[in-house]
């Protein structure tokens, strides 16, 4: 076991928030009528994607009957179904549509995380809830600094929760702190002398409004939008087409 795998294995097991512990397990007890037959994940849902990533994808928090359903980030619900439509757009996913933990699909030196990992009530995690669960996205962060070039969030709940964490975990962030705006481009500099030896390579933050059915069904986030963010910051990863 590496040592994401190991973080993964840890972040499944947190019980540190007792609202969203509730809630969670709450809603996988009761379920949704379409999937009255299927066993839920229920606990925390932990980041998915290879762990030499060069591109992170943050977003808010699973979806009560999407993550919190099947165990793996944004599978199973139709904010899901628009990135990973995007992705594989964009030669980052192998697959278009993400249905379950074991469909087969694969990211392209791509990742996908959450600054809270547990499935929130109305998805609106409190910013208590965010900051108890930073360290996770720290720990992910130092994980992913030898190959990680560019960091995507998706909304400005996101991008509030990323910007300590990427300080945090050894990089050199502008002040005032950038603010969170659809194709925003910051660079983030190493950071000299952190923590591990050496600091991490600089990198490319990027904002994009989230993948919510609000902002996709009224057309404040269009796939042609995100495929454009996505491009850009796999480029500058080195990646994509």
């Amino acid at each position: 076991m590496d040592a994401l795998d190991d973080l993964d294995l840890r972040v499944s097991g947190c019980r540190a928030c007792p609202r969203l512990v509730d809630w969670r397990e709450e809603v996988a007890r009761t379920k949704r009528a379409a999937f009255a037959d299927q066993t839920y994940w229920g606990r925390p849902v932990p980041g998915f994607g290879p762990p030499d990533a060069r591109l992170l994808i943050i977003g808010l928090a699973p979806a009560a009957h999407g993550g919190n359903r099947t165990g793996r980030m944004f599978t199973g619900d139709r904010s899901g179904d628009v990135l990973y439509q995007a992705l594989y757009d964009v030669g980052l996913a192998s697959q278009p549509t993400s249905v379950a933990a074991d469909d087969g699909l694969e990211l392209y030196g791509v990742r996908v995380t959450a600054p809270v990992h547990c499935a929130p009530p109305e998805n609106k995690p409190t910013p208590g809830e965010r900051e108890t669960c930073r360290p996770w996205l720290v720990q992910e962060l130092r994980l992913l600094r030898p190959t990680v070039r560019a960091v995507v969030v998706l909304g400005a709940f996101g991008w509030q929760a990323t910007l300590p964490a990427l300080a945090e975990a050894g990089w050199r962030v502008p002040r005032p702190r950038p603010a969170f705006g659809h194709g925003v481009r910051v660079g983030i500099d190493r950071s000299e002398g952190s923590v591990g030896g050496g600091g991490p390579a600089g990198l490319d933050l990027f904002g994009c409004f989230h993948v919510s059915q609000r902002n996709t069904f009224t057309g404040k986030l269009t796939p042609a939008m995100l495929r454009e963010v996505l491009s850009t910051a796999a480029r500058a990863a080195g990646l994509g087409k």
